[in-house]
């Protein structure tokens, strides 16, 4: 088979996305062209771009989002903002994608991949594993973090059914002190023009956070959260949670609607509201929303907080892995 490995820029690929999202099977958010292209203009003044497209003929195989640092090639992203990565092929053509990136980052003096954070379903552990190897080159991977995740079922009757007894009735208990409270409103709303305000809000809810939301918030981070807003708002993908008493917000979530998935991306709250659970109730509702909608999954997302499982979160161990190319 003849393939060709051409060169990409994120502008050209993000502007391809109506074409190439129907080429490729798109994995999961992280590795949108959108999401990338937003992450290597808050983050990456280091490193250079390696974005490369695998044809065979006018066919795309497969796409390589990478960064190279000196001699180690790393995904973009970064586990602090984009939960888990891999590359993008067709499926049943990833050993010949493999072999083919391969030989080229060894040609251009590239020595190691530092590939994270990876699931245990990605390419990267599947198949490139396995390719490396066969060469005989050195991988090293290790598990380093926890997502969690919850197929959703049809009913909210049936979600309240799979809860364990004592989360079934605290639920319950919540939702029902909140509608009590007050003047309540929840509403799920894919943001347009007005993403602005919303991310106003939300970074106002941030702030006053007392936990370690508020010092994961610094200049560099809340620019990076109003550009993704308002360029996954552009492909119709974000979706912003909020619950309001008496007129005022008092939780937010903020998520992104993709491939029949809801993902939870962060959120925040008034902690003058905190006696109700206002951040957890403001979750609660959002994934009563997504069962309304027929979404199939509830993305929780990295880290093992207590609510996750509590709402019936399963875990998915995410890995590193390292392969020296020699």
């Amino acid at each position: 088979m003849s393939y060709t490995l051409t060169v990409e820029s994120l502008d050209g690929v993000t502007s391809s996305w109506d074409k190439l999202r129907h080429c490729l099977k798109w994995g999961s958010i992280f590795v949108l062209p959108a999401w990338l292209k937003v992450w290597w203009e808050a983050f990456g003044g280091e490193g250079e771009l390696y974005l490369r497209t695998l044809r065979q003929g006018e066919k795309i195989i497969g796409f390589a989002p990478l960064l190279v640092n000196k001699e180690t090639a790393s995904f973009i992203g970064s586990a602090d903002v984009s939960d888990y990565l891999d590359f993008v092929i067709i499926a049943g053509r990833e050993r010949d994608f493999f072999k083919v990136l391969l030989d080229d980052l060894r040609e251009r003096g590239i020595k190691k991949l530092d590939l994270r954070p990876l699931r245990p379903d990605s390419t990267v552990l599947t198949q490139l594993v396995g390719v490396a190897q066969n060469r005989g080159y050195d991988v090293l991977c290790h598990p380093e973090d926890v997502s969690l995740e919850l197929d959703l079922p049809t009913t909210w009757n049936e979600y309240l059914a799979i809860l364990k007894n004592k989360q079934r009735h605290e639920v319950r208990r919540k939702l029902r002190r909140l509608w009590e409270a007050g003047s309540v409103e929840h509403r799920c709303v894919e943001v347009g023009r007005e993403v602005e305000d919303y991310l106003d809000i939300f970074l106002k809810l941030f702030s006053l956070s007392k936990d370690d939301k508020a010092g994961f918030m610094n200049h560099k981070r809340e620019s990076f959260f109003r550009s993704l807003a308002k360029a996954m708002a552009e492909i119709g993908l974000l979706r912003l949670g909020i619950i309001q008493l008496d007129k005022v917000p008092a939780a937010m979530t903020m998520g992104f609607d993709y491939d029949g998935s809801h993902y939870l991306y962060n959120s925040a709250y008034d902690p003058q509201f905190s006696y109700l659970s206002v951040g957890l109730l403001c979750k609660v509702l959002c994934l009563k929303e997504s069962i309304e909608r027929g979404k199939r999954k509830w993305n929780f997302l990295k880290g093992g907080e207590p609510y996750k499982y509590q709402l019936g979160g399963r875990e998915v161990p995410l890995y590193s892995c390292q392969i020296t190319i020699n």
